[in-house]
């Protein structure tokens, strides 16, 4: 073809098959000559089509993945496809957007690569990330400040469960010893994620409320915080039989007699409540929640090494949390029969729930596992009798 002027355009024959490029300039001169060959030759003659699309498409297209992934290998499955979709699969726009099952990371499959996975997501802005692998250092590896940094940074970006987890440090002097508990900023850590409707917050608050526990004492407020908590416990448990149409009656029996307390002691202090399970201090006979990923992770790992996280430590006998102590007698006994422990009262609420409530019974005296009490958290006298059975 020529122009008005009579010059021919450049002659130019692309082969996208085997990518040969032939250009000449308008002298007739050959400008440029390469051969790249990406298809193999039984395909040959045939149009990739997958090479011509631009990378924000093909990165949209993986975010979307990312965050409606429902295990991590339906993730991983991606990486191994082909070098342009590992490449694209890993940058931080992706990678912030993952989903929390992706990160559902067994603990029998730990390894550095898993770490590198989780820390190139944390670095992505991904909060799920961060406070998975900030349990995961500061519980399992030992390492307390990139733990707790990790769990602060997932924080700020309001994660309710990793305010409730520095609530919980805060709370017990996790990593430290017991004089670095801080009760005030437990509280106001709690009350955070209590606003964003977690429930172990909300009933961690209103008992805080209620035995006048790092705030100041306000019974009235402390039950309406915790009438909410087992309110927003059914609605959850309610909406998800709905969709699977597992429903029962007896989680909203109503008793027609007083739920007295279960420990003698504390009967001057909480008045018996009315039957209805939605008053109590443990809510209604609902089945557990599903457990977090952190928390799966932090049972196996430790349930590998026999369930004992070090010399004189314990696990939290709630079996859906996995948290250990990180110095001896950190968390607290029941303060009626004393053979089990909580990190939080959360944990004690549901534990009472699945197992405990039968096997509880009131002892004359229990004595501190090493003989000395002086470092737990007993609950025996004043504001540690926050974790008594109620």
């Amino acid at each position: 073809m020529r122009t008005r002027r009579g010059i021919s355009y450049p002659r130019a024959h692309v082969c996208l098959d085997d990518i040969v490029f032939e250009r000449r300039d308008f002298a007739g001169d050959n400008m440029a000559c390469r051969k790249r060959r990406r298809l193999s030759p039984g395909i040959a003659g045939k149009r990739d089509f997958f090479d011509v699309l631009p990378d924000d498409l093909v990165i949209s297209i993986l975010s979307k993945l990312s965050s409606t992934a429902a295990c991590p290998s339906d993730f991983a499955n991606v990486l191994i496809v082909c070098k342009r979709l590992n490449s694209l699969a890993v940058r931080p726009l992706v990678l912030s957007k993952a989903s929390p099952k992706m990160f559902a990371i067994k603990a029998k499959s730990w390894s550095e690569s898993a770490h590198r996975f989780l820390k190139n997501c944390a670095d992505a802005g991904n909060a799920e990330a961060c406070y998975t692998l900030g349990m995961i250092l500061f519980y399992c590896l030992e390492n307390r400040g990139s733990g707790a940094s990790l769990m602060a940074k997932a924080a700020i970006s309001s994660h309710a469960p990793a305010l409730y987890s520095l609530a919980v440090i805060q709370f017990n002097g996790s990593g430290g010893s017991k004089n670095d508990k801080d009760l005030r900023a437990g509280v106001a850590l709690c009350a955070r994620a209590a606003f964003l409707g977690h429930i172990d917050a909300l009933r961690e608050l209103g008992h805080c409320l209620q035995d006048g526990y790092g705030v100041r004492q306000n019974v009235a407020k402390g039950r309406r915080f915790l009438v909410q908590a087992n309110a927003r416990e059914l609605a959850t448990v309610l909406s998800s039989a709905a969709t699977s149409n597992n429903f029962t009656r007896s989680w909203l029996t109503w008793s027609p007699h007083p739920i007295p307390h279960p420990n003698p002691r504390h009967n001057h202090r909480h008045q018996a409540v009315p039957g209805c399970p939605l008053l109590s201090d443990f809510g209604c006979n609902v089945p557990a929640p599903e457990a977090h990923q952190s928390s799966k992770f932090l049972a196996e790992w430790f349930g590998a090494r026999g369930g004992v996280p070090g010399p004189g430590l314990r696990l939290c006998s709630h079996v859906g949390c996995g948290r250990p102590e990180t110095r001896k007698h950190e968390f607290r006994r029941c303060s009626v029969c004393g053979a089990v422990n909580y990190c939080s009262r959360a944990c004690q609420a549901l534990d009472w729930k699945l197992r405990h409530k039968a096997e509880c019974a009131p002892v004359e005296r229990w004595l501190d596992e090493e003989g000395d009490g002086g470092e737990g958290n007993g609950a025996v006298h004043g504001n540690d009798d926050v974790i008594a059975e109620s």
